[in-house]
């Protein structure tokens, strides 16, 4: 416009307001044409409109002038019609489609059979590598996730698919304390130390490694937590819930099953 209005001082420049309508096509008789798929016939028709024609009496730059306005509210119709005129390409439905919520359920659905996979999954490798160690530890994974359902239910949050994913990685972290604490008790085997004894340095050797390993996943889920939002919070939530749970019954839960079954015996022996 600057440079129009530049090189037209002393010339009309005149405001067209174009109109674009949609219209179904109808004949003789009123009756809606339809092609050969059922649709209705629809044609667009343009009407022009000139709304200013107006003499360019300068460059147009931060002040200017033009004639052809014979009052004030002329003037303010015009700048609404130029408003109104900014979006000129007209919106036509050319196809609408209805999403359902049966992609997101089949979403749900595999989450929930990734929870499960993966949770049979390390059931098997804890049994066969640990034995009647793995048993313990498997169960005291079943109780984790029975309580971070149970807490979940009690903050009346809604399970989606970034809380169910915090829940497959809280089932992989939870048996690494129970790893941390059978592999130190076979170290302490190997060296020679009795069941008992190995069992006791297992438990108390591998806790300081566990809480720092949980401190800074939980730091780490808090950062999530405060920066992301959305779906960021909501797997941020559920591994916070996951680590502490998982604390719990790893070290206290499996260690209270422990001494239930060795405590307060002499064995020769222990399965691990």
């Amino acid at each position: 416009m600057g440079a129009f209005t530049k090189e037209s001082v002393g010339k009309r420049m005149a405001v067209v307001y174009l109109e674009t309508k949609q219209e179904t096509v109808r004949d003789e008789q009123g009756n809606v044409l339809r092609d050969e798929n059922g649709k209705a016939i629809v044609k667009r028709r343009t009407t022009e409109e000139v709304i200013s024609n107006a003499v360019i009496r300068g460059h147009f730059s931060n002040r200017f002038e033009t004639t052809g306005l014979d009052s004030v509210q002329e003037a303010n119709d015009l700048s609404l019609l130029l408003r109104a005129g900014a979006l000129a390409a007209p919106v036509y439905i050319i196809e609408e489609r209805t999403i359902g919520p049966s992609l997101g359920q089949d979403n749900i659905d595999k989450g929930f059979r990734s929870v499960i996979i993966g949770f049979i999954a390390v059931l098997f490798f804890m049994a066969f590598w640990y034995r009647k160690f793995g048993m313990i530890a498997n169960f005291a994974l079943g109780l984790n996730l029975v309580i971070i359902v149970a807490v979940l239910s009690l903050l009346q949050a809604t399970l989606t698919l970034p809380g169910i994913a915090g829940i497959v990685l809280t089932v992989g972290m939870a048996v690494d304390a129970n790893v941390l604490i059978f592999e130190r008790i076979r170290e302490e085997l190997r060296n020679g130390n009795s069941p008992q004894n190995s069992i006791h340095s297992g438990y108390e050797k591998a806790l300081m490694t566990i809480a720092d390993a949980n401190i800074t996943t939980l730091i780490a889920a808090f950062v999530l937590f405060v920066v992301g939002t959305g779906p960021i919070k909501g797997f941020a939530i559920t591994l916070s819930i996951g680590i502490v749970t998982s604390m719990f019954t790893a070290i206290m839960v499996s260690r209270a099953i422990v001494n239930l079954v060795y405590g307060g015996k002499r064995i020769k022996d222990i399965s691990i």
